[in-house]
């Protein structure tokens, strides 16, 4: 089926390339005008995650000769976001790659943007009440699913479990309590014992992780949906000379050391640079809509005809065995971070 999936997500792209020779617009209407700028906007913007979707965002946008702006707010603060996503709208950007910290905080910014002619695409959080044109992701239904039954086939099926969590964020939300759902609907012996709020911050992951193990001393797996609270829930364990199993989304040059180490059991990771690469198709290809003319309503309606609910950009699986693959700074020789 995920096969099928990607194929069908393909071909439409290729369609939507594809048909541009079927209106009246020359070979050149989808490359960028000299000037023409993109910009992808993100929370905790010195996070190593942005780094390899940005680098996906620039290879798109230099086929096109469009120029691009890497965006956002250092901290974990949604009032900051929404501030710097406003400051970028004063520069009329053509387009804005998203990452909304939450989702309807950012609907009224997303809409104004829209109306006032900046496309507006999310990539790996949603704000799926807006009026944005496009969401790409990893589906982190799969994800979850994938996590939970690599922590049963090591563990076993009646063992004890826990989670980290970051509420309020819609992709880790998702890999929290989907694999929460799975783990009650297809194995009801396994034991959720601990299930605590961290919110990227390892300091507060390793406290929490130090008080689970300590309160459950047969706790067995934790997940974690994301790397920061990893590197503090790891370090908990380690001090605890605990052998519980941690399995965490994402990925940091440290949890990678530690991947590396044994300490971690795997991470599963978001194809970033497809992430990226397919986030600056989708903002593109919706300010250059006229370029063709779908079989819809969108004239008499008058939306965007670009509408893309969701594009799975994939998730890797990294471990011992493939850990080198996923060091960023081997990624970044030779590469321009700017």
């Amino acid at each position: 089926m995920k096969n099928l999936k990607v194929k069908a997500i393909v071909s439409s792209v290729a369609l939507l390339v594809g048909a541009a020779g079927a209106v009246p617009a020359s070979a050149d209407g989808i490359m960028c005008e000299p000037g023409e700028t993109y910009i992808m906007n993100v929370m905790v913007s010195g996070h190593p995650y942005w780094v390899p979707v940005y680098q996906g965002f620039k290879q798109a946008a230099s086929a096109f000769g469009c120029e691009t702006v890497f965006s956002g707010t250092p901290d974990y603060d949604i009032t900051k976001q929404i501030a710097s996503f406003e400051q970028d709208l004063v520069k009329s950007p053509a387009g804005i790659l998203l990452h909304p910290m939450q989702s309807d905080p950012f609907i009224a910014s997303i809409n104004n943007a829209i109306a006032t002619g900046t496309e507006i695409v999310t990539f790996a959080a949603d704000s799926p009440n807006s009026d944005r044109t496009a969401y790409i992701t990893s589906d982190n239904h799969a994800e979850a699913k994938f996590a939970a039954e690599e922590i049963v086939s090591q563990v076993g099926d009646s063992a004890e479990y826990a989670v980290l969590e970051n509420p309020g964020q819609s992709n880790h939300d998702l890999r929290v309590t989907s694999l929460i759902a799975y783990m009650e609907a297809n194995y009801p012996n396994m034991k959720l014992v601990g299930r605590q709020a961290t919110n990227q911050d390892s300091n507060a992951a390793y406290r929490a992780t130090a008080s689970i193990i300590q309160a459950n001393p047969n706790v067995a797996a934790i997940w974690i949906p994301e790397a920061g609270s990893a590197e503090g829930a790891v370090a908990a364990k380690l001090e605890a000379n605990s052998d519980i199993l941690i399995m965490h989304a994402d990925v940091t040059p440290t949890t990678l050391e530690h991947i590396r180490a044994g300490n971690i059991h795997m991470s599963l990771n978001p194809n970033q640079g497809v992430q990226g690469f397919m986030g600056f198709m989708a903002v593109h290809l919706a300010n250059r809509s006229e370029i063709f003319d779908p079989f819809n309503d969108w004239k008499t309606s008058g939306f965007n005809p670009v509408q893309i609910p969701f594009v799975d950009n994939g998730f890797a699986v990294i471990t011992k065995d493939n850990a080198d693959s996923f060091d960023l700074n081997v990624y970044m020789e030779g590469r321009d971070p700017a």
